[in-house]
């Protein structure tokens, strides 16, 4: 059992390194990938006043199109407000293993 599992944890790795380098390929028609704007203190103040607006208004009597309408532009909104990056739980166990093997 203990060689049926081995043979099985190698075969799963073997597969992962093969196929690493056939991602890694370049492509001739690949666009870059932009870098996002950053957003200046003035468009920061409107975006955040327009989202308070957004809060304050009477959704009751709006149609289900309008609120569509209102939650796209919310979270257009707040994605240009983010701006930030987040790394995942296992992103932050990787980085921290590889700190510790490498130091």
């Amino acid at each position: 059992m203990k060689k049926l599992t081995a043979a099985i944890m190698s075969t799963v790795f073997m597969f992962t390194l093969m196929l690493t380098p056939l991602n890694a390929t370049i492509r001739e028609n690949a666009t870059p990938i932009s870098t996002p704007a950053t957003v200046s203190e003035a468009e920061t103040n409107t975006l955040t006043v327009q989202l308070q607006e957004i809060k304050g208004m009477d959704r009751s009597n709006m149609s289900s199109s309008e609120k569509r309408a209102l939650r796209k532009e919310t979270r257009s909104i707040k994605k240009k407000l983010s701006g930030g990056v987040y790394v995942s739980a296992g992103a932050i166990l990787v980085i921290a293993l590889l700190l510790i093997l490498l130091l």
